[in-house]
């Protein structure tokens, strides 16, 4: 072929045309001077591969070296040719011997750019491992030794027939399955003898989990289970080590792929089964563009392919359980736990109510020394890090909030450094307000760093660890840590959301909550969702192997409806309630949303141009309707507005959200406006489709 399209990671949507060059040739000093290249040693000692679509090619973009995806080739150049042939440059080589990216994946990075509104080259260059060159399967991450497998585990009633119907759903019924049951009822193993059953069949397995390093447990028994037959792909592999897996799976080397959410794309052949754990976490949608669900591209895979997927969690997402009641999801109930233990008793504790001394109410104390009496363990849940949460004035009432970010600064005791958790920003503590030079200066609220403290001065004798990003640093140090607490090392394990789910502790008896209305209040529809699901998984921690667990759940608002269910097992009672309150207010799933984002360091400039695309939206809708197209009539523009997080990292930030029945159509009229009008210099603008979070 004489001539490739190569799709790069370059805010447009297009791919870009280049001149082939043959397989196995040198670029010399005289070539390299006519692509305008710098002739390098590196430039004239590479070699190039075949060049084919699906591989990567290295090019000169402008005076830049960049990577790329080859899209198409061809011998001649269309006729209608918008510019001068004579400008076409060279690709410098094909990095790949075998495509990377096969015609399915293509196909999906094509409908990502479409529905997501992002470039095609980005949504392309985001799916695959494309800052390293060169690596060999000789870079593959090996995770264990061939010969490690695992027995496998009797399987239940509820167990069995999930599987059967899972592994057998073919044409004319619905490839979405959800598996609903209790923390600790067996909904791993579920996923493990499904996908067995798969791979018997000689197709493909992909496995997510919400964050790798937030499921070790989930991860070591996969491998265990198929030993190298398992890959693994997520953020902390270093670009030859994802390379080294991503060819592993290419040669069907590797048949079940693990891993976090950009696992979703992985290039397996013959695709037969996808499965995501924790179907409900919301970091399976990505915080960057492309701003991609891998529940929804999960789901789109699926449909195109025609293979079962099946979602599985003991707190639903709104839109799972609303899809299970309207039966587009398959649904297999797991009511049983399956390791000797029962669910917990779990109660509330107002706390204003409770004459407290810190942040542990004289309730949970008693109850944490009873359980240290029978040499058991607790768990106390917070999610927030730090020590202090707020400085405050109490003569002027001055909050000191991070110069980047319109957020409280938190104190951080270890470091003696107050720390903005948002763009990393700090500075040294305060010994007078800077606004008025009291010395009438405290702190208020709290994080883990405080409830440690607590936890040492309150139980010396105990052995305490600490879980939250500040505490874990090292590769490899948050699995030593879950280990060693497994073990019996220590008595009492505190932590945020990463000690909430997908962790198994045989001699755990006691969970505490220790603030459960953190997340509460925050202005955001999913906010009461949120808090559900996380007393609700963290609860699940306890009374996995014996029947005698406890949880207690600390809370200023007991009556809350998410608290109230969580804490009294209601789950059908709280989705109810739930839904109603988002049909009134016309939230997802009862509509869907488009999220824009306008972002400038100027604040003025930010304000502007979201009142600029506010008109020009209006007017495109106005056009919509005078056309009579279909649903026109029931989209809403909501703003601008300055966003609930007005300011993160020196931006300032303004937002519009779209409302309506149909995604397609939002999709249509944000696109007027992402695709026709050009923002100032400065200004940019963040779309985020069927967002997650609106702060």
């Amino acid at each position: 072929m004489k001539y490739l399209q190569v799709a790069l990671n370059v805010p447009a949507n297009q791919t870009f045309t280049y001149a082939n060059i043959p397989a196995g040739k040198r670029l010399n000093k005289e070539e390299a001077a006519q692509n305008e290249l710098i002739p390098t040693k590196r430039v004239r000692k590479v070699e190039s591969f075949e060049a084919r679509v699906g591989c990567r090619a290295e090019v000169m973009f402008g005076n830049k070296r960049m990577t790329g995806i080859i899209t198409d080739a061809f011998d001649e150049l269309p006729k209608d040719l918008s510019f001068d042939a004579r400008k076409i440059r060279k690709i410098i080589r094909v990095l790949d011997q075998e495509p990377l990216t096969p015609p399915e994946l293509l196909e999906l990075g094509r409908w990502i750019s479409s529905f997501y509104l992002c470039p095609i080259g980005e949504a392309l260059c985001s799916m695959l491992p494309m800052k390293a060159v060169g690596a060999g399967a000789s870079n593959a991450f090996s995770l264990v030794e061939a010969d490690s497998f695992e027995g496998k585990n009797e399987l239940s009633e509820e167990q069995a027939l999930a599987v059967q119907k899972i592994a057998c759903a073919g044409e004319g019924a619905s490839f979405y399955h959800y598996l609903y049951g209790a923390t600790g009822s067996g909904k791993t193993e579920v996923f493990l003898s499904a996908a067995e059953k798969i791979l018997q069949n000689g197709r493909g397995v992909l496995y997510l989990v919400p964050e790798i390093g937030l499921t070790p447990q989930v991860v070591a028994a996969v491998t265990r289970r198929f030993g190298n037959t398992a890959a693994i792909l997520h953020s902390g592999l270093t670009p030859a080590q994802k390379l080294g897996e991503w060819k592993r799976i290419v040669k069907k080397e590797a048949r079940i792929v693990v891993g976090a959410r950009s696992a979703v794309f992985a290039p397996i052949p013959e695709l037969g089964l996808i499965i995501i754990d924790e179907e409900h976490d919301s970091s399976y949608k990505s915080d960057e563009s492309p701003r991609y669900h891998a529940r929804q591209v999960a789901m789109r895979r699926a449909s195109r392919l025609k293979i079962p997927l099946v979602m599985g969690s003991a707190t639903p997402s709104v839109e799972a359980w609303k899809a299970i009641e309207d039966g587009q999801f398959v649904v297999h109930r797991l009511t049983k736990r399956l390791s000797g233990g029962k669910m917990p008793t779990i109660a509330a504790i107002d706390l204003a109510r409770q004459k407290m001394n810190g942040a542990i109410s004289p309730t949970l104390e008693d109850e944490i020394r009873q359980t240290l009496k029978e040499k058991r363990q607790t768990i106390l849940f917070l999610n927030r890090r730090g020590f202090n949460h707020i400085f405050r004035c109490s003569s002027c009432g001055f909050e000191l909030k991070c110069k980047n970010c319109s957020v409280p600064m938190t104190f951080h005791k270890a470091q003696n450094r107050l720390v903005c958790h948002y763009c990393s920003y700090s500075v040294e503590p305060f010994a007078v307000c800077p606004q008025c030079g009291s010395v009438d200066i405290g702190y208020s609220g709290f994080g883990t760093e405080f409830i440690e403290s607590e936890v040492r001065s309150k139980f010396p004798n105990a052995g305490v660890l600490r879980l939250d990003t500040d505490a874990v640093s090292k590769k490899g140090e948050l699995e030593e840590k879950i280990a060693a607490f497994k073990k019996g090392e220590y008595d009492i394990l505190l932590g945020t959301q990463m000690i909430a789910k997908g962790l198994n502790f045989p001699s755990l008896k006691l969970v505490g909550v220790v603030l459960a209305d953190t997340s509460l209040h925050l202005p955001d529809f999913r906010a009461a969702e949120k808090t559900f699901s996380l007393i609700t998984q963290v609860a699940g921690r306890a009374g996995r192997f014996f029947p005698d667990g406890k949880v207690f759940v600390q809370t200023y608002s007991p009556g809350n409806p998410a608290i109230f269910c969580a804490c009294r097992s209601r789950a059908k009672e709280f989705y109810e309630q739930e839904l109603a309150a988002r049909k009134l207010l016309n939230f997802p799933p009862y509509a869907r949303l488009l999220r824009l984002v306008f972002r400038s360091m100027v604040q003025v400039d930010a304000e502007a141009f979201a009142a600029d695309a506010a008109r020009i939206l209006s007017e495109e809708l106005d056009r919509l309707k005078e056309k009579r197209t279909d649903g026109a009539d029931s989209v809403e523009i909501l703003g601008p507005g300055e966003c609930p997080l007005s300011k993160i990292n020196s931006n300032w930030r303004h937002q519009i959200l779209l409302r309506a029945k149909s995604i397609s159509l939002l999709q249509k009229i944000a696109g007027t406006l992402i695709y026709g009008y050009r923002a100032k210099e400065g200004v940019y603008i963040e779309v985020d489709v069927d967002p997650v979070s609106l702060l």
